[in-house]
């Protein structure tokens, strides 16, 4: 009797229509199944289908119109930086896939996680040079943490699942899935999404070696000056608390990388400033008189180290990464830790001893004093006329309280910025580090905004990058994203000319700009706009700025000839730092 029910129920279920759904809507599935609320794109014919999918689900998915498809990614950048989740961009195929390059390399080597979905022409016309047929694949393939072409619909929800656990896992990074037109067209049966929670081959959590943790950890108790470096590993694992608890603990100061700015507040008393070419005078000279450095998720990028070849030669190392390529890759650690950063110091820290290092500290305090004498009291209040980068910079911090989300663009204001703004909490600080993208500031704080709704967030920026991605006034006007734009306006190419100044002999080779009235620009967007030249105007430009409910743009002419100091000239090691430019080496 039973055997003929389940006959006759399998029956049924054979008459009963089977519930078919395009490739295009299994994707739109798999990502309000991965919890993406946001999402950047620009159509075009090859991703056209996905785009007619969408317009039934505005509901679940927010999808902002760029003005450029590299919008689109620094804005997924900027939202994953923001919130810790994953940004994802859309783009058609051929000029719109190769619009997302510049931001694919910059998530590659900032640990960004995006995912990128660009759509290609169909099978049957791969490889025939096809109308905006690219090959996608081996041109991002450098630019990637992983990237897949899907060519039939049924592969759809399982490539997108290990798309986002890749992207998000281990050492974050960028992934594009490249979907042919007749993937998106063709029909699957009974679409079913399971995330994915392994990738055979692929170990994105390294399992912690204790032997190493007690040999960091015997290090560091017998340290007479210790130093920690952290960077965005920090960040991205999650180890602010842990970072606080270990220094907190064993009294060692703590530096910061460009990209670790935020992880513990600017105000912590052990906390001694920012390291690298331009960073703080303290932390990059007694780098080289530590006797035990601590390196965590940082990568002894070449900004950071200065000459390699006379960096920290006299310091026994432990540096700990979850990436192992990074491990003994350009500084050699005594003591490598293939680890999560968050793991690693939650191991260390039952292992330390309390301890306390004033002597070795009070060597910071005294190198931040010279530096405030020679720098920081100049740039907070100038003996000249014209408007610094650093007073402008220093009036955000205070009318802010260090509360808000600071994204900068590449150049002497993002230096400037990195220096005198004062952090307060994670995840605060967004740039372009590794690759020093033009153009990045203003599509990634509208990506900040819309992922941390309830933050403020300032995107400080040049005259020359802010034109490199200008059109993306039209987005924030169209969605009246309310990110406050600082204009720091030199009529320069300011880094290039700085070094054109100290070091080519101030030719000063194509780097001034004729601009335009910037004011004028932003209000054909209908964005409110103001332009100040007077130090007198600054406090209250400054605070209607803020107080404007929407989105707002503050032009602030700067001095012309500014230059940022200190600063690690080409060649030179970290010790040979320069105060100011009346030195040389």
């Amino acid at each position: 009797m039973d055997a003929l029910l389940t006959k006759i129920e399998d029956q049924l279920n054979a008459l009963r229509p089977v519930k078919q759904i395009s490739g295009s809507e299994a994707l739109l599935q798999c990502l309000v199944a991965e919890g993406v609320d946001v999402l950047f794109g620009y159509p075009g014919g090859a991703i056209m289908p996905v785009y007619d999918a969408l317009y039934s689900y505005a509901d679940k998915l927010n999808h902002i119109l760029v003005r450029h498809e590299q919008g689109a990614i620094h804005a997924a950048q900027g939202y994953a930086r923001a919130t810790g989740k994953v940004g994802v961009a859309i783009a058609t195929s051929g000029p719109g896939a190769a619009n997302l390059v510049t931001g694919l390399g910059d998530a590659a080597i900032d640990s960004t996680p995006v995912v990128c979905i660009t759509g290609q022409v169909g099978e049957h016309l791969l490889g025939t040079d096809a109308f905006q047929e690219m090959d996608v694949i081996n041109t991002t393939l450098p630019v990637t943490k992983w990237n897949v072409q899907i060519t039939e619909a049924g592969s759809i929800a399982e490539q997108v699942a290990k798309a986002f656990y890749i992207a998000r896992s281990g050492r974050p990074g960028p992934v594009l899935i490249d979907i042919t037109k007749n993937a998106q067209f063709e029909m699957i049966d009974d679409f079913e999404y399971k995330p994915c929670a392994q990738v055979r081959t692929y170990s994105p959590k390294p399992t912690l070696d204790h032997s190493q943790i007690q040999e960091a950890a015997a290090l560091i108790n017998q340290a007479k000056r210790p130093y920690v470096l952290a960077g965005q590993g920090i960040l991205l694992g999650n180890a602010s608390e842990e970072l606080k608890q270990f220094i907190e603990k064993t009294g060692i100061p703590v530096a910061s990388t460009l990209l670790g700015l935020s992880c513990i507040p600017t105000s912590h008393p052990l906390y001694v400033g920012y390291l690298g070419m331009h960073g703080n005078y303290g932390p990059n000279v007694l780098t080289n008189e530590c006797d035990v450095l601590i390196a965590v998720g940082m990568r002894f990028d070449d900004r950071v180290t200065g000459n390699v070849s006379k960096y920290a030669k006299q310091a026994r190392i432990i540096h700990i990464d979850i990436d192992k390529a990074e491990l003994n890759k350009i500084v050699k650690a005594e003591v490598p830790i293939h680890a999560d950063a968050k793991d690693a110091l939650s191991a260390l820290v039952p292992l330390v001893k309390k301890n306390s290092h004033s002597e070795w500290i009070n060597l910071f305090h005294e190198a931040a004093r010279k530096e405030h004498e020679k720098v920081v009291q100049f740039a907070f209040h100038p003996l000249g006329k014209e408007l610094l980068m650093g007073e402008v910079v220093n009036e955000l911090t205070e009318q802010t309280k260090g509360e808000a989300i600071l994204v900068t663009d590449v150049g002497q204001h993002q230096m400037v910025a990195s220096r005198y703004f004062k952090f307060k909490n994670p995840r605060t600080n967004i740039t372009s580090g590794g690759a020093g993208t033009m153009g990045f500031a203003l599509p990634a704080a509208m990506g900040a905004k819309l992922g941390e709704k309830n933050k403020e967030v300032i995107a400080v920026i040049g005259d020359g990058g802010f034109q490199m991605t200008v059109q993306e006034l039209g987005t924030i006007m169209q969605y009246n994203i309310p990110v406050k734009i600082v204009l720091l306006n030199n009529n320069f190419l300011g880094m290039v000319r700085q070094w054109q100044q100290l070091f080519f002999d101030k030719r000063y080779s194509f780097t001034e700009m004729k601009n335009p009235n910037f004011v004028a620009l932003t209000e054909a967007y209908n964005i409110p706009a103001k332009k100040i030249t007077e130090r007198h105007e600054l406090r209250n430009a400054v605070r209607e700025m803020l107080a404007h409910q929407g989105p707002y743009l503050l032009e602030v002419v700067v001095e012309k000839e500014e230059n940022v100091f200190p600063m690690v000239p080409t060649g030179a090691g970290v010790a040979e730092i320069l105060l100011e430019p009346s030195q040389r080496l």
